[in-house]
């Protein structure tokens, strides 16, 4: 195995979807990624807990500056509830605090689930990274001391039942940002009066971005840094959904260097202060590459996130630019996912 302290780290750029197996946290399965590759700079775009699976999505070099994006999109999972038992965590992985008696039927669950679609108010769960004076809340909760949590407003797209069999209630879940499933999972717990805990989750989706097109850690694993490097998504997929502006050699050269650049029209609309990605030429007749974003304001065009020079590089995968707009998972794909999680909960 390499030692990483003595990895040579190099100006990687680019996007990884990764499937994250269960038993890492998000950033054990970034570094061994990020290892492989030996990017110098690296993050995620939302954090899966240990006891979830699924698809995980990596940023590297450029990619980094543009991944919060990524945290506020919207994401689907398939969620296993085990219903009748409470924990200390509200997931698998903490102390069993209740048992009740499971008696919902699919005619309750039916009904219960309404509630929780739309804006809803969630309170998170007391072992989380939330900070509270500079503390995650889950170090009050290991130590033994109470805090109050404070609910927030969370937006709920839809909830779908899967499967219910026996006391396991599988369900697909789309959702927008900062929304904890296994809080969902404790709260429709306590509309059904029996209880419930989130057994085991699988992220499907992320933004426009589905499981099916991520790679396992194995796979990853098994490529050569140069040939995993070719596997990246652009740095530009991250930015899809935002207007593009393309400027001309000279443009573009003030451009990177800070300037406001005036006298120009808009390529595509843009709403003031709307992220504008800008594409030009570093050098004559070199094709145009990612500059930064950008924002309008009355008729001047700002920079507001610019790459450095080693992060400025064309386009390789030009087959895979437009992956954001994939659909999301298939139907049959998340009810095979969750026939598998059904088979692999913890009790």
């Amino acid at each position: 195995m390499m030692n990483s302290s003595k990895t040579p780290w190099e100006a990687v750029s680019g996007v990884l979807l990764l499937n994250k197996p269960r038993g890492l946290t998000s950033q054990q399965a970034l570094f061994r990624v990020r290892r492989r590759l030996r990017a110098a700079k690296a993050g995620h775009g939302g954090t899966l807990d240990p006891l979830a699976d699924g698809l995980l999505m990596l940023c590297f070099g450029a990619a980094t500056k543009f991944a919060q994006r990524h945290l506020e999109a919207d994401k689907r999972y398939v969620a296993v509830l085990q219903l009748g038992v409470r924990t200390t965590t509200d997931d698998a992985e903490g102390e069993i605090v209740e048992r009740r008696a499971v008696q919902s039927s699919r005619a309750q669950i039916d009904a219960v689930l309404p509630r929780f679609i739309g804006a809803i108010t969630q309170a998170p769960p007391v072992y989380s990274a939330l900070k509270r004076d500079g503390k995650p809340l889950y170090a009050y909760a290991r130590a033994g001391q109470a805090v109050e949590v404070t609910a927030r407003t969370v937006q709920i797209h839809a909830i779908d039942v899967l499967a219910l069999q026996d006391d396991r209630l599988t369900l697909a879940v789309h959702c927008g940002k900062g929304t904890y499933i296994r809080a969902l999972a404790r709260d429709i717990g306590e509309a059904l009066g029996c209880g419930a805990h989130l057994a085991a989750l699988t992220r499907t989706a992320s933004g426009g971005f589905s499981l099916e097109q991520a790679l396992t850690l194995d796979e990853v694993e098994a490529l050569a840094p140069a040939d995993l490097r070719e596997r990246l998504l652009p740095t530009d997929v991250l930015l899809q959904s935002s207007p593009r502006q393309n400027l001309d050699l000279a443009s573009a050269q003030r451009f990177l260097h800070g300037a406001r650049l005036s006298g120009l029209s808009p390529d595509q609309p843009a709403a003031p202060g709307e992220d504008v990605r800008v594409y030009g030429p570093l050098a004559a007749g070199e094709p145009a590459v990612l500059l930064g974003v950008g924002t309008w304001e009355a008729g001047v065009l700002s920079p507001r996130r610019l790459l450095c020079l080693d992060e400025l590089a064309p386009v390789k995968n030009a087959a895979i630019k437009n992956a954001a707009t994939q659909p999301p998972i298939s139907q049959p794909r998340i009810e095979s996912l969750a026939e598998s999680l059904h088979q692999d909960a913890t009790p």
